[in-house]
């Protein structure tokens, strides 16, 4: 906790789908980095800005894995804040409520070198901006192209970990171990609930995590992609 004795609570969203290393990396090394209290993985209940894209994974069996995977890590926890809410899961609104649940508390919403490169275009960026210190995860060597002007924000560099989700999934799909790529209580959870068992893979070119080549569309900038790392 700070001097102020305001508590320090991090945000960090995601579809988890499923949750890795990669994850966990960043998430031990946010919290220490910024001394937070509390840092939430928010599990996304519709990350529709991957609508149309693959099917998502159902929310309540992705949260049960994010819980499984962190067991007793202190101070990180699964949250979820947005599966309860309903509907798609917007950030500015995961922020916001937050907040009216955590009056007085410092807030920090953690987001990849990628996507800070995109927030002007994110829905209501100017409440997450007022509410919450941004906090850019940055891999040994990456660049942000773009200006964060009106921004509160921290960076923390990470170790750089080429984990996929999409990579992941085929992986379980297959029969493929999943061994120091997905942490146990995950893998167990997967398992117990036969997940990823039926799913058909698409091999791309694209950006790793999204299940099919090229961009995403030009309304899925809007929302915070998950990470991927």
């Amino acid at each position: 906790m700070d001097v102020s004795g305001a508590v320090r609570i991090g945000i960090f969203g995601g579809t988890f789908d499923p949750i890795h290393v990669g994850h966990l990396v960043a998430a031990v090394n946010v919290r220490h980095a910024l001394r937070l209290d509390r840092l939430l993985l928010v599990v996304a209940n519709e990350p529709w800005q991957k609508a149309g894209l693959r099917s998502i994974t159902p929310a309540t069996d992705r949260f049960a894995m994010v819980e499984a995977a962190l067991g007793d890590v202190p101070g990180i926890e699964a949250s979820r804040l947005e599966i309860d809410r309903g509907g798609p899961s917007y950030t500015a609104d995961t922020v916001a409520e937050v907040a009216a649940l955590h009056p007085g508390s410092d807030l920090f919403c953690v987001v990849g070198a990628d996507v800070a490169d995109v927030l002007a275009t994110w829905e209501q960026s100017d409440v997450i901006a007022r509410l919450a210190t941004l906090v850019v995860v940055n891999r040994p060597g990456s660049v942000r192209s773009a200006a964060l002007d009106g921004w509160r924000v921290a960076e923390v560099e990470v170790p750089a970990l080429e984990v996929s989700s999409t990579d992941l999934r085929a992986r379980a799909a297959d029969g493929r171990p999943l061994d120091y790529l997905v942490p146990e209580g995950a893998v167990t959870c997967m398992r117990a609930r036969g997940l990823y068992a039926d799913m058909q893979m698409t091999v791309t070119s694209g950006r790793p995590g999204l299940g099919v080549p090229g961009a995403l569309p030009a309304a899925a900038a809007r929302m915070r992609p998950a990470v991927e790392w």
